[in-house]
């Protein structure tokens, strides 16, 4: 039997360059997005967040006060407004200053058919997993800009690389973040702005296993991964720091896949 070692904080890297940066990310109070900003205030950052689950991002801020960190800075707001979106972000950089680093993770993977989609359901998913991504870069290229630079993190998913089914407007919505990537990069490269992509595998937040995590999916898991053990949140938050860091200075414009070998 395969063991698969544990990993304790202490022994993952320390990013200097992300200590005092400003990071604003969406769906930041539970799943990989709370992992994000536990990372990122790990890191001696100030983060703002925003997520509909107030019970939830409440509870994550207090966590990490306690724990000795700056305590993040949460905001109720269903990101399918973009107004209020975009008014929040403002909001919160006329407070702490321009954004230094955009996480783009909110998503929801409601399963359907394809069969029994309608215009108004299409509109929904779109304009949670999709359209609320080209906003909040519009919203912080321009503090970037006169900062000297920033990175733009979006997470997309492996689920369309695999021709999964089940979820045909989430698949369209995650494979248009590479494009948005790709053709951001270009746009806002000349600034020093880097956008890169990040796409999880099946990573075993509260919900994942809850709702789909059942003995089949224990097989898919073993047989369809190179390495053993189950992704974590935690594994994704890595990620977003080295792209956030300095230490990735030159990478943009690319799909960085988290998926212990699945895709």
């Amino acid at each position: 039997m395969t063991v698969v070692k544990e990993v304790s904080t202490e022994q993952l890297a320390h990013f200097p360059s992300l200590k005092g940066k400003n990071v604003f990310i969406t769906g930041g109070g539970s799943g990989i997005g709370a992992a994000i900003v536990s990372a990122f205030a790990e890191q001696g950052a100030q983060v703002a967040f925003v997520d509909i689950d107030i019970d939830a991002s409440e509870a994550l801020c207090e966590r990490l006060a306690a724990a000795g960190l700056v305590e993040p800075q949460f905001r109720y707001c269903d990101i399918r407004d973009i107004a209020a979106l975009q008014k929040t972000m403002q909001v919160l950089a006329q407070k702490f200053g321009d954004f230094d680093v955009l996480v783009n993770n909110a998503a929801n993977d409601e399963r359907h058919h394809w069969e029994e989609v309608t215009v108004d359901y299409w509109n929904d998913r779109i304009a949670i997993n999709q359209r609320p991504m080209f906003f909040t870069c519009q919203t912080v290229a321009p503090g970037m800009q006169k900062k000297g630079g920033g990175s733009i993190i979006n997470l997309s998913s492996i689920s369309w690389h695999l021709s999964n089914g089940g979820y045909p407007v989430y698949t369209t919505a995650k494979a248009a973040v590479v494009g948005l990537t790709r053709g951001l990069a270009r746009d806002l490269g000349p600034h020093n702005i880097r956008v890169n992509t990040i796409s999880p595998g099946w990573v075993m937040t509260e919900r994942q296993v809850a709702l789909w995590l059942d003995a089949e999916g224990e097989k898919d898991i073993k047989r369809n991964q190179c390495l053993p053990g189950k992704l974590q949140p935690w594994h994704l938050a890595r990620m977003a720091l080295f792209l956030a860091a300095d230490d990735s200075a030159m990478c943009t414009a690319q799909e960085f896949i988290v998926d212990a070998g699945w895709a």
